[in-house]
């Protein structure tokens, strides 16, 4: 036991004896440390100092979806009997993250990228976006052919290719670096969307836009199917008001056609007028089934369509994410402090290595 215990305390005495030995010789070291720490923050310094700031663009707005099938279920087989479908079951098509994956679609991108500019509609969304990030600038001298490039009308079928590259490379750094959409809370049907880039004026731009181009077409969607049904029931409607009205015009034409008919001849006004009546009178029947269906589907098409209420939206000025110059020097110093230490502890290894070989 007593060999034991001596051993430990060698051991003990050896760590803290290798301890003071590190502990002195990087306290010998001190001028490479704080030279280490001054190029670490004056880096930080220069980095805070000339990076771009970013500029944050944020909509929120509360989001209401329509209910399904409005209670119209016990209405769903008479809509049958004329073709007509007005709902009742299913679920909507942009449920949960659904609706926040739509913004990150490369559709939705690159239909908002083709987006006018609200204060000069010669130029389109893409143009302000290759010209933030410095794109024409270097194909001025590499690829000048590249500028000839119109992102909405035909170009030359050289050119069809390098304009959908550089529509799907700007689709991907948007969705990569300047694009969040996020909910604030997974009970609350509340959405933010957030732009950021180094413009002020494209970040609230694009985030308008974006938020316009999904929100509309969101609403189309979820109606589609609701404005399709309404179409074709106000079609078949008409349809058979015209021929109900046909049918009482040639009644009334039979009966002015033979003011004094032969009372032997009465079939010649009364076959047609009682045909033409039959005919006014089954079409009056469907007319006001029609009616009613169209009706249905009109209040089905209000309670469907989703609610977009937008809470707050971009204005200027809009908020700036700038590095600080203390924090730079601080975590540049504290850096460059902590990769010295290493770069000392590595070579007193390699040192103390080749000493014993």
């Amino acid at each position: 036991m007593g060999d034991i215990k001596n051993r430990r305390e060698v051991t003990l005495k050896e760590f803290l004896l290798n301890i003071k030995i590190w502990v002195n010789y990087l306290l010998s070291k001190w001028y490479i440390i704080l030279i280490m720490v001054i190029i670490g923050a004056t880096l930080g310094f220069c980095y805070a100092k000339f990076k771009k700031p970013s500029y944050t663009a944020t909509t929120t707005f509360v989001l209401e979806s329509g209910e399904q099938g409005g209670g119209m279920g016990q209405y769903a087989s008479m809509a049958a009997l004329v073709g007509i479908d007005i709902g009742g079951k299913g679920d909507g098509i942009f449920q949960g993250e659904n609706l926040l994956e739509l913004y990150k679609s490369r559709k939705m991108i690159e239909a908002t990228l083709l987006t006018p500019i609200g204060n000069d509609s010669s130029r389109l969304l893409i143009d302000m976006y290759l010209d933030v990030v410095g794109a024409k600038k270097s194909w001025k001298e590499k690829k000048p052919n590249l500028l000839k490039i119109n992102y909405i009308r035909e170009n030359d079928p050289f050119l069809v290719r390098s304009k959908d590259s550089i529509i799907q490379s700007v689709v991907n750094d948007i969705n990569k670096y300047n694009l969040v959409v996020a909910k604030l809370d997974k009970k609350l049907s509340i959405i933010k969307v957030e732009v950021k880039s180094p413009n002020e004026v494209f970040s609230k731009e694009f985030n308008n836009a974006i938020v316009d181009q999904v929100n509309s077409f969101y609403i189309k969607t979820k109606t589609k199917k609701s404005l399709d049904n309404i179409s074709i029931l106000q079609h078949k409607t008409d349809s058979v008001r015209a021929v109900m009205n046909g049918s009482i015009s040639i009644a009334a034409s039979t009966v002015d056609a033979t003011p004094n008919l032969n009372p032997t001849r009465q079939a010649q006004r009364l076959v047609p007028t009682q045909r033409s009546q039959f005919s006014a009178e089954t079409n009056k029947v469907i007319l006001g089934q029609l009616v009613q269906n169209l009706e249905m589907s009109k209040m089905a098409l209000m309670k469907e369509a989703p609610l977009i209420q937008v809470i707050d939206s971009p204005i200027f000025p809009l908020k700036i994410d700038k590095l600080s110059k203390v924090i730079g020097i601080v975590v540049g110093g504290i850096l460059f402090g902590f990769l010295s230490f290493i770069i000392l502890i590595f070579t007193k290894l390699f040192k103390d290595v080749f000493a014993q070989s």
